[in-house]
């Protein structure tokens, strides 16, 4: 079996160039060649996520108005890239841009990178005045009020390749968003509020599509494995982690390696069934499982797959999101909850973890596999994967539902080594939070942000930004410039401007 259908190939990213008739055929052609050509530069950078697609020159309001309902309808178009080469009026862009349903990004841009001095006329000029033509596009993009990303510069600056990446990238964690199917096993944790939301508007919003469904039906695949089949998957544990002898084949703890790989086989049966791409668990309602899924949850998760312990919708659809994100980017992410402070002495800094549900994507080293008790649940004790995350700079990003509106809130962070920890048996993080734990603590609290987060090295803070400008989301950023007495200035403004954005 394999991971969540990814079809990252097949994503395209269109390449629109503006004109007009004025000019002739010759110039058109010009222009048409020299767009192709910008846009052959850009596709042949692979961090850009997506196959760049040049589109013939646009010059007219009804072929603008087509080409963008061919977006709109298309399952892997992502997003428009979209130049005026040369002046094209913009009333022409109007009924297009009102109907668009695709993320934006603006490329003021020029085929030449320097000017010709001594043999510009006055068709040089003609030819090349995106300076102009950009101009008078942007004025109508302000005018409707199109959300998009403005990148200055050549295309063969790494600047502009650098941004327009991290906007691929966020163009495609918004598709991952929309086509988002979610299984709830059970429902969430009793009397806990963050992990509570709006479906409706996760919809609405997002494209999450969350519902729930019984343990019972999970347990029912779970226990149709093959017994070969979860003898195999144990197998496979212990060539690919350090599986401590007594969970070995012929120790006396076997058995629950077993029940374990049959638990990860189950759960992808029923993910992959369904078309899911992220999904909980709650230990308060585990049915007939044996054990609370471990393992096979961090597994799914560094296959790409979404995850939110104790039926936290939100932070799953997220993960998920951020996943493929992440994807191609060094570094890993993964479901993370901040559990305690280290105050001092020495640098003051949090130890980060959960139960069991860690993804190995972060992890430093080669993960053991151990088993354990666990005080809650009810269960067996459960298998799991023990070990450190590797140091990096990192976002720790949280998904709250506020009543009125969704906040993202994002904490800039350095992932460093740990401290040994031989009596903790699961997978954790140790971060120094930016500006400074009691600052980021603070402001954390203030943002009202959830208890469960992503922590991720691999998705940075402007592709989460572009992210939530796709998504009309709210993002409080706590980093280096963070002071609580600016968050809160912040927050209030942020709180006039969504209720008044609303519609009546």
């Amino acid at each position: 079996m394999t991971a969540p259908n990814e079809t990252y190939q097949a994503q395209e990213i269109w390449f629109l160039t503006g004109s007009q008739g004025l000019y002739g055929e010759d110039t058109l052609r010009q222009v048409a060649e020299q767009s192709r050509h910008i846009a052959d530069i850009l596709g042949s950078h692979a961090e850009i996520r997506a196959r760049i697609v040049w589109k013939p020159v646009l010059t007219d309001a009804e072929s603008i108005r087509r080409l963008c309902l061919e977006a709109n309808a298309s399952d892997t178009c992502t997003g428009l890239i979209v130049w005026m080469h040369t002046f094209s009026p913009a009333k022409m862009w109007i009924a297009g841009l009102s109907a668009l349903d695709r993320p934006v990004l603006h490329l003021h841009t020029q085929f030449n990178l320097s000017l010709p001095w001594p043999s510009i006329d006055m068709d040089f000029m003609n030819l090349n005045q995106a300076a102009h033509g950009d101009r008078e596009f942007a004025h109508i993009e302000a005018r409707l009020g199109v959300t998009r990303k403005i990148v200055a510069g050549h295309a063969t600056d790494p600047r502009v390749v650098k941004r327009i990446a991290a906007w691929s990238r966020a163009a495609a964690g918004r598709q991952a968003s929309r086509n988002l199917r979610l299984a709830r096993f059970g429902d969430n944790m009793r009397d806990v509020a963050v992990t509570e939301g709006d479906k409706v508007e996760a919809e609405l919003r997002f494209g999450f599509s969350v519902n729930t469904y019984p343990v019972n039906d999970l347990v029912a695949v779970v226990d149709s494995v093959a017994d070969k089949e979860a003898a195999e998957l144990a197998a496979e544990y212990e060539e690919l982690y350090d599986v401590v002898p007594i969970l070995r084949a012929g120790g006396p703890r076997h058995d629950s390696l077993l029940y374990a790989a049959r638990l990860e086989l189950g759960l992808r049966a029923f993910l992959m069934d369904g078309s899911f791409t992220s999904f909980t668990t709650n230990f308060e309602d585990l049915g007939g499982l044996r054990q609370l899924p471990g393992i096979a949850v961090q597994r799914l998760m560094a296959d790409g797959y979404g995850f939110g312990a104790e039926g936290d919708w939100k932070t799953s659809a997220l993960l998920r999101a951020m996943k493929v994100m992440g994807l191609g980017q060094n570094g890993g992410t993964t479901f993370m909850e901040d559990y305690t402070y280290h105050l001092g002495p020495g640098i003051p800094r949090i130890l980060g973890a959960h139960m069991l549900e860690v993804c190995p994507s972060v992890a430093a080293q080669r993960p053991r596999c151990e088993i354990h008790p666990l005080s809650i649940g009810g269960r067996e004790d459960p298998v799991r994967l023990v070990f450190d995350a590797a140091p990096a700079p990192a976002m720790v990003v949280g998904l709250c539902d506020l009543g009125d509106r969704f906040r993202l809130t994002a904490n800039a962070v350095d992932v460093i080594p740990s401290e040994p920890l031989p009596n903790l048996p699961v997978a954790r993080a140790v971060w120094k939070p930016r500006p400074s734990l009691a600052e980021s603590a603070e402001s954390w609290l203030l943002a009202g942000a959830p208890h469960h987060t992503v922590l991720s090295s691999a998705v940075d803070l402007e592709t989460l930004s572009d992210y939530a400008a796709m998504t009309d989301v709210e993002l409080l950023t706590i980093d280096d410039n963070t002071s609580v007495e600016k968050l809160a200035k912040e927050i209030r403004w942020n709180a006039a401007y969504y209720r008044l954005a609303q519609a009546l």
